[in-house]
Formats: structure tokens, C-alpha cells, sequence
């Protein structure tokens, strides 16, 4: 049985997207309180792989996320885009109006806010996690207060769903990561042909450098999916990125990546996978 290291609890949305990758396999989740604790998690097991949210479609990147994934080691071995859906619960025999006060992790609050502009008389609340508040209330029992969590985590607690898909934008997707050490990696990895890269690199603070870069990429073929700039502690004006690649001939790929090699200082392939498709 895989072992899957999540952020959050039991019916959030690292676990959907862990089971809905691993889909037909059986999987023992394990549950961490930080995206810190989910890689020191990884890093005491070995054989404990993974599921990291790396960026949404709304809130952008998780810039955290992508300095512990190069500090870590680990690679990457696939990734899954979750449709978010957003859901008002609580405890059964209430309304809408019977609600003061609704509970959720800041960006779930954020994506909703379209929502509580509607219904002004809830107070919005931040918490850790959409599970993890939907799992309060029905523990507290407190009438006229909510939650904002996924379908599953509803279900999981005994709460129901007092409205669906409260979220303002229908195209809210999260891009998450499935990450392990290199051996793990390879062996997720059999039998799948890669045709996306993730790389982060630093660059010599001279003009033009990362256009030529660019213009290499492009030369051979690739498609400049994602491309994040963060700034490297200690070197001011200096900045490391990190780098998403689409490719359909992995010869080009690897031509392209000896090219830019020489130009840039600290490449490092994050990983090698297949591009995701939505899950719609």
C-alpha cells in the first residue's frame, strides 16, 4: 500500500486529489499540520511519498511550496489539476439565514467572496483548513455556524450542505504535485512517458540573460508553461526561476536543456512527468 503525505486532514483537498491520482490503488494518507511537516515527513521515510498543492488558478503560486520542494531533494513523479468546488455545510435542519458565522481557510474564504458580498449577516472566519473547520463544527454542535469545505469532507463529518459550488469562479483549479525521493520517483514513473519538466535556475544579473534563455527554449521546441521568478536571499537583485516545460519530442527537450545549461548557474530538474488534464 502507497503511503501518501497530505497537508490537511481526512476529506480536504490534498486527500482528494491524492486518491483521485493514485485512482483504483489503495492508499494509507497520512495527515500533516504544515506543507514543512508533510516534506520532514518524507525526509524521515523515504518510501512515504507526496501531494503537494503548487498553484491555483486564482490565487497564484504557492511560493512557499516551491522552495521547499528544491531545498528537499525530492523529484517529481506526476501531477493532478483538482476542480475546487466550494460548498456551504453545517449541521443538518438549518438555512442560510439561520448561519452567523462561516469557517475556512483564508483562500477558501477568498474564492467565495462573491458569496459572503451576498450574505452579509455571516461573519467570515479564518482557519487552518476546509476539513478541519468542517470537522469542528460538527464536533462543537454550535447552531448557526458553518463551514466552507469540499463535498467529501460534508459527508465525512455528518454536516449538510446548505449550498453547492459558492465559489465566484467556476474555473478554480489547483495544480498539485506528487513528490518522493528519486528512487520512489523512477519507480512511480515506469512505464509513463514524460512530455513536461519543472527546472529552477539562477541567472547572471546581465542584460538579456534570461531573454536568450528564452529564445533557446523556444528554438527547440518547447512550450513555456509557468515561469516564477523568487528572490535569492542574501543577493540582492538576483532571482532564481522556476520554470514549467511541455515538450512532445523528449530528444529536443534534453538538446534544449545542454543548451541552456552553460548559461545559467544552479539548473536543477525538479522533475520529469506527464502533464495533467483538468479534472472538469
Amino acid at each position: 500500500m502507497k503511503k501518501v503525505a497530505i497537508q490537511g486532514i481526512k476529506g480536504c483537498f490534498h486527500d482528494i486529489a491524492a486518491h483521485e491520482y493514485f485512482n483504483g490503488e489503495e492508499i494509507e494518507i497520512i495527515p500533516c499540520e504544515t506543507f514543512n511537516d508533510v516534506f520532514a515527513t518524507i525526509k524521515k521515510d523515504s518510501s512515504i511519498i507526496g501531494a503537494v498543492a503548487i498553484e491555483n488558478t486564482i490565487a497564484g503560486s504557492l511560493l512557499q511550496n516551491h522552495n521547499l520542494l528544491k531545498e528537499s531533494g525530492l523529484k517529481i513523479a506526476g501531477e493532478y489539476k483538482l476542480r475546487i468546488k466550494h460548498n456551504l455545510v453545517a449541521l443538518p435542519g438549518q438555512k442560510i439565514s439561520d448561519i452567523h458565522e462561516v469557517h475556512s481557510h483564508p483562500i477558501a474564504l477568498m474564492q467565495c467572496g462573491d458569496f459572503l458580498q451576498r450574505n452579509k449577516h455571516i461573519k467570515a472566519v479564518e482557519s487552518d483548513d476546509t476539513a478541519s473547520s468542517a470537522k469542528r463544527v460538527a464536533e462543537e454542535g454550535k447552531m448557526g455556524v458553518a463551514a466552507i469545505c469540499g463535498e467529501m469532507a460534508a459527508e465525512i463529518y455528518g454536516l449538510e450542505i446548505l449550498e453547492k459550488g459558492i465559489e465566484t469562479n467556476k474555473h478554480n483549479f489547483t495544480r498539485f504535485l506528487i513528490v518522493a525521493d528519486s528512487w520512489l520517483t523512477d519507480e512511480l514513473s515506469k512505464g509513463k512517458s514524460p512530455n513536461k519538466a519543472s527546472l529552477v535556475f539562477s541567472l547572471p544579473h546581465e542584460q538579456g540573460s534570461l531573454a536568450m534563455i528564452l529564445s533557446i527554449l523556444s528554438y527547440y521546441g518547447l512550450n513555456l508553461t509557468k515561469i516564477q521568478s523568487l528572490p535569492i536571499i542574501g543577493r540582492e537583485w538576483e532571482y532564481q526561476f522556476y520554470v514549467n516545460l511541455s515538450f512532445s519530442q523528449y530528444v529536443r527537450y534534453t538538446q534544449a536543456l545542454s543548451a541552456i545549461t552553460p548559461l545559467t548557474k544552479d539548473l536543477k530538474v525538479l522533475g520529469e512527468y506527464q502533464e495533467a488534464n483538468q479534472n472538469l
